[in-house]
C-alpha cells in the first residue's frame, strides 16, 4: 500500500492544492468532529465480527508468475528501489493449517483470505485443479475450525497473462475477470458469506497507472473496467447467493483537510460509482492523516481515536449500510520497538475502545478485523512488521511463528467482547487539523 499510496499522491497533488482552495469555503463538509470524551466501553455484541486480515499473494509464497512478481524479480538488486526477493513469504500456501490453529486459539471468527487469480489460472483458459483443492482445504479448514472465510478475490495481482494482454487497460480483462469470479463464486458461495472484489481499488488503479504509463485514454480504461468488473461481479454472486455480502474496501486518509480531499478524490474514483451495488461499506484504517505515508510504515502515527472518527464518517456517508473494519493494525521496523514508544498491544486495545464507542452511539458497526496474523511480504520488504505473530522471513528459514504481547491482549479483548468499562485509553489522540 505505502508505495502505491505515494504514487497515487503524487499524480493527484496537483488537483489536491486546487481543491483545498476550495475546502476553505467548505470547511464544515471535510472536516470531523473530534472523538468524544472518553467514557466507559459496552460490551459489542455476541454476533460481532472478530478476525484478522490477509492477502493470498503477500502470505503464500510461490514463484507464480503475475504481475507483482514480475516487478518484484526486476527490482531484486536493482542500484535504484531495491526489493527483498518474494521467495516463499510465510510459506501460508502450505503452513495454512498451523495458522488457522493460532488464529482458533485467538479466538477469532472470522478469517479474511484471497483467492490468487494467478495460482488457479496460470494460463488463459488452464485452471490448476490442484491449487482450487488448496483453496477447498483452506476453506474446509476454517470450517472445521468453526472459523469463517471473508474472500478477497483480487489482491493488487493478476495472472501474468492479463499482464501481457494490457491488464486492466484491456476490456477483456473484465470477461477474463468474471470468468474467474464465476469459478470461484459457484465453488464457495454456500461456505462464504462476506466477499470483497477489489481491494484498494483506487490505489490498485494508481499502481496500473504508475506501472503502465498509460496516458489519459488508458487511465480512464482502467477505472471504467474496474467498475464494471466490480459490478458484473456483485450480480454473478448475488445471483448464486442472494444473501451474500459483497463490497470493496477502502483506505482511510484521514481527517486533516488535506487527507479529506484526497479521500474525496479516491472515492470519487471508484467508491462513488458502485455505491448501488455494496453491501457493507468495508474500511481499513491505519492513520488519521495520509501525509503519514511518506514518513514510512513503522513511523505512520495509529492514532486509535480516528477509528472512530473514521466509521462515524462513513456511517453518516452510508448510512443504510453496515461498516466493517477489514484491517487495522500498527508496523514496527523489523520488530524492532519503535522510536516514538508506541506498542502494538496499546494500539490494539484502544483500537476496539473506540470500536465500542461507536457501536454505544448507535453506528451500525459489524466487525473488526487485525492486519494480521503474521508478519508478510509488505509489497517489496518483509522489514514492516505488522503480525500479532512475528515472522523473521529474511533470518530464520524454519519461519517460526513467534506471538507478540498483542497475542494475549486480543484474545481477552475477544473472550470479554470487547475491553471492561474501566477501560480508558493510553495513548493521546493526534491533531486532526480542527
Amino acid at each position: 500500500m505505502n508505495k502505491w499510496l505515494r504514487i497515487l499522491i503524487k499524480m493527484l497533488l496537483g488537483l489536491a492544492i486546487g481543491l483545498l482552495v476550495i475546502v476553505a469555503g467548505l470547511k464544515l463538509w471535510l472536516n470531523i468532529p473530534p472523538a468524544p470524551s472518553v467514557a466507559a466501553a459496552q460490551p459489542l455484541p455476541a454476533g460481532f465480527i472478530w478476525g484478522v486480515s490477509s492477502s493470498a499473494f503477500q502470505s503464500e509464497g510461490g514463484d507464480i508468475d503475475s504481475n507483482i512478481l514480475r516487478i518484484n524479480k526486476k527490482a531484486v538488486g536493482s542500484a535504484k528501489n531495491p526489493q527483498d526477493p518474494y521467495g516463499n513469504s510465510v510459506d501460508f500456501r502450505h503452513r495454512y493449517r498451523d495458522d488457522i490453529a493460532l488464529a482458533h486459539e485467538l479466538g477469532i471468527n472470522t478469517y479474511r483470505i484471497g483467492i490468487n487469480w494467478a495460482r488457479i489460472e496460470p494460463k488463459k483458459g488452464q485452471i490448476d485443479e490442484a491449487e482450487l483443492a488448496y483453496y477447498d482445504d483452506l476453506i474446509l479448514a476454517l470450517k472445521q475450525a468453526d472459523i469463517q472465510p471473508l474472500i478477497t478475490l483480487d489482491h493488487f495481482v493478476h495472472p501474468g497473462w492479463v499482464a501481457d494482454q494490457g491488464g486492466w487497460t484491456n476490456p477483456r480483462t473484465v470477461d477474463d475477470f468474471l470468468a474467474y469470479v464465476d469459478i470461484v463464486a459457484r465453488r464457495y458461495h454456500a461456505d462464504v458469506k462476506w466477499w470483497l472484489t477489489f481491494n484498494e481499488a483506487a490505489f490498485f488503479m494508481a499502481g496500473e497507472i504508475a506501472t503502465r504509463s498509460p496516458g489519459l485514454g488508458g487511465a480512464a480504461a482502467i477505472r471504467r473496467n474496474l467498475i464494471s468488473a466490480h459490478r458484473r461481479s456483485y450480480e454473478l454472486i448475488h445471483r448464486l447467493e442472494p444473501q451474500v455480502m459483497v463490497s470493496s474496501n477502502i483506505v482511510w486518509m484521514g481527517d486533516t483537510s488535506f487527507s479529506r480531499a484526497i479521500q474525496k478524490l479516491t472515492d470519487w474514483a471508484f467508491l462513488d460509482q458502485i455505491s448501488d451495488r455494496m453491501d457493507y461499506v468495508a474500511v481499513d484504517y491505519y492513520t488519521s492523516d495520509v501525509a503519514n505515508v511518506s514518513k514510512g510504515q513503522a513511523n505512520w502515527n495509529p492514532d486509535p481515536p480516528g477509528l472512530y472518527r473514521a466509521v462515524r464518517a462513513l456511517a453518516h456517508q452510508y448510512p443504510k449500510l453496515p461498516v466493517l473494519i477489514t484491517e487495522n493494525g500498527m508496523a514496527t521496523q523489523d520488530g524492532q520497538p519503535r522510536s516514538d514508544g508506541v506498542r502494538r498491544e496499546d494500539v490494539l486495545r484502544d483500537s476496539v475502545y473506540w470500536v465500542q464507542r461507536a457501536h454505544s452511539d448507535g453506528i451500525d458497526i459489524v466487525g473488526y478485523m487485525v492486519w494480521s496474523l503474521t508478519d508478510n511480504f509488505e509489497w517489496g520488504s518483509y522489514s514492516p512488521r505488522f503480525g500479532l505473530y512475528t515472522v523473521n522471513v529474511m533470518t530464520d528459514p524454519t519461519l517460526a511463528r513467534i506471538p507478540t504481547p498483542a497475542v494475549p491482549a486480543y484474545k481477552s479483548i475477544i473472550t470479554g467482547r470487547g475491553l471492561p468499562p474501566d477501560y480508558r485509553p493510553v495513548l493521546r489522540p493526534a491533531s486532526s487539523g480542527h
